[in-house]
């Protein structure tokens, strides 16, 4: 393989060790956690970031609802300009910031208008602890093993969401989460190294001229995150949707040309994989990524995650797939993953 691009895919296939540290240290937290929820009676989670952690934070706010946490995620521009989020930051509300920077602009001041709306407490989730974010928070969930050196964010995203899923348990009481997910490394492993082969197949065939991914629930979060790395590393024409809209005007945009993707759940498949097989009807091609390949024949391509794990707790296997299709096909179009066109690491303003 080509040295362009190894910063990338050794950070996508490294991530397994990033999420094992992002277990410990959201084990080591879960106490102090649940402490401060208690403390400041803590009624509702709000999660926020920029661009892939505002996805993050969609996805966290999605399986805070799910496991019985008041939660939503909202991009730090909201909550800093006031445009939405301050019927949200009452007195019983907790702020989650996720930034693997640390000192993006529209973060920082997201938490200084939720202080000054008089928010409960500021829980961190960052990959550099010793950054701004850090020192304006009650709590820090650092994760050192997760930072990168490129651009888009691979590992870090997949640990940070361990990190926030972590969060979510310590808040409703879930002691048995860090046992459950313990797994995930492992399975992760086994992922990347039996899937490697077909994202390089995949990811490589220039035929294919647009990208959409579907998800419904946390999954929608990641699917659009997956439309963004696609997006950031290829300068692919990619779209995130939730998958039963997909028929309310996108899919207009199916032919040959188009691999539409479908992060299938365990509670909605039978519908979402429906979405995919009237997709290949149009003559689409289709790629379901599922826990098994139950309901998914039908797709042009399968991966089975084949983790024994729930939906809510297998989050982080739905990505390095399809990371490792938007690193090949940026490989393929003779283009950097490492340096993104136009991007970089953080957005800081004047």
């Amino acid at each position: 393989m080509s040295t362009v691009g190894q910063n990338t895919y050794r950070e996508i296939i490294s991530q397994p060790e990033a999420w094992a540290e992002a277990l410990t240290m959201g084990a080591a937290n879960a106490d102090a956690v649940q402490a401060l929820w208690h403390t400041v009676s803590g009624r509702s989670l709000l999660f926020t970031g920029c661009g892939s952690t505002y996805y993050l934070s969609l996805a966290a706010g999605a399986l805070a609802r799910r496991k019985g946490a008041p939660g939503r995620g909202l991009p730090a521009s909201e909550i800093w300009l006031g445009t939405d989020a301050v019927p949200h930051m009452g007195s019983g509300t907790v702020l989650v910031a996720v930034s693997r920077s640390g000192e993006t602009t529209e973060t920082l001041r997201a938490v200084e208008t939720f202080r000054s709306q008089g928010g409960a407490a500021v829980i961190a989730v960052t990959c550099y602890p010793e950054r701004a974010l850090a020192g304006m928070a009650d709590l820090v969930i650092s994760l050192p093993a997760a930072q990168e050196v490129s651009v888009a964010q691979t590992r870090s995203f997949a640990s940070m969401l361990v990190a926030c899923q972590l969060v979510i348990g310590a808040v409703t009481g879930d002691k048995n989460l860090p046992e459950r997910l313990a797994s995930l490394p492992d399975s992760g492993r086994r992922l990347i190294a039996a899937q490697a082969a077909f994202a390089e197949e995949v990811g490589g065939d220039l035929t294919l001229e647009r990208f959409f991914f579907l998800g419904n629930g946390a999954l929608y979060g990641l699917a659009e995150e997956a439309m963004l790395k696609m997006k950031e590393m290829s300068l692919t024409y990619s779209e995130g949707y939730h998958a039963m809209e997909f028929r309310h005007g996108p899919m207009s945009m199916a032919d040959a040309t188009t691999l539409v993707v479908g992060l299938a759940s365990d509670r909605a498949r039978t519908q979402e994989t429906a979405v995919l097989t009237d997709m290949q009807a149009l003559g689409a091609r289709t790629l379901g990524i599922a826990e098994n390949g139950d309901g998914l024949a039908n797709a042009t391509y399968r991966v089975a995650l084949d983790s024994g794990l729930s939906e809510d707790e297998r989050l982080v296997l739905y990505l390095p797939v399809l990371q490792l299709i938007a690193f090949n096909r940026s490989i393929a179009k003779g283009l950097d993953p490492d340096s993104p066109k136009n991007l970089t690491a953080a957005v800081v303003l004047a």
